[in-house]
C-alpha cells in the first residue's frame, strides 16, 4: 500500500470509518487517478472486480472522503463533479472540446486572494483557478 493511501486510511479508521473492500478500492482508485474522475467513472472502473458495488456506494464513499478532507470535490453546477485526491495548490486546465482536465503548477496568487477580501469584505480562506482551451489531442483531431 502507497504512503497516501496508507495515511488516508489511517485518518479514516481513526474518524472511526469502518474500511470495507469497497471503500479501500475506491480511496485507491482516487489516490492514483490524474484524471479527476467522476462518481460514474470511479463506478464504471471498478464496478467489474466489485460486482456489488452500486453508484450509491461510491457517492457515499466521496462524501466520507470530502468530509475528512481526504479529497476535494470540483463542482461546475451540472451534477457532474469530479473529484481530486491532489490537495496541494495547483491549477486545472481544461479542453473545451472533449472535458479533459489536467493539473499544472503555478505559485499561488494570494494577491488575488487579498484583493478580494479588501473589496468585497470576505474572509477569504481559498480560490480555484481553472484555463479553459483545446487540450493538444483535440487540437490533432479538429486540425
Amino acid at each position: 500500500m502507497d504512503s497516501r493511501v496508507e495515511h488516508a486510511v489511517g485518518q479514516l479508521k481513526s474518524d472511526g470509518v469502518r474500511m470495507t473492500p469497497q471503500r479501500y478500492a475506491i480511496l485507491h482508485f482516487l489516490m492514483d487517478a490524474c484524471h479527476h474522475p467522476t462518481a460514474d467513472d470511479i463506478f464504471q472502473a471498478l464496478s467489474p472486480h466489485y460486482p456489488s458495488l452500486s453508484v450509491a456506494t461510491v457517492y457515499n464513499n466521496l462524501k466520507v472522503f470530502v468530509e475528512s478532507g481526504l479529497v476535494r470535490e470540483l463542482t461546475y453546477g451540472d451534477d457532474s463533479s469530479r473529484f481530486d485526491a491532489d490537495l496541494s495548490d495547483h491549477y486545472h486546465a481544461i479542453c473545451t472540446k472533449c472535458g479533459t482536465m489536467v493539473d499544472f503548477e503555478h505559485p499561488p496568487v494570494r494577491e488575488v486572494e487579498q484583493t478580494a477580501e479588501v473589496m468585497t469584505g470576505f474572509k477569504v480562506h481559498g480560490h480555484r483557478m481553472e484555463v479553459y482551451g483545446i487540450c493538444p489531442t483535440c487540437q490533432t483531431l479538429h486540425a
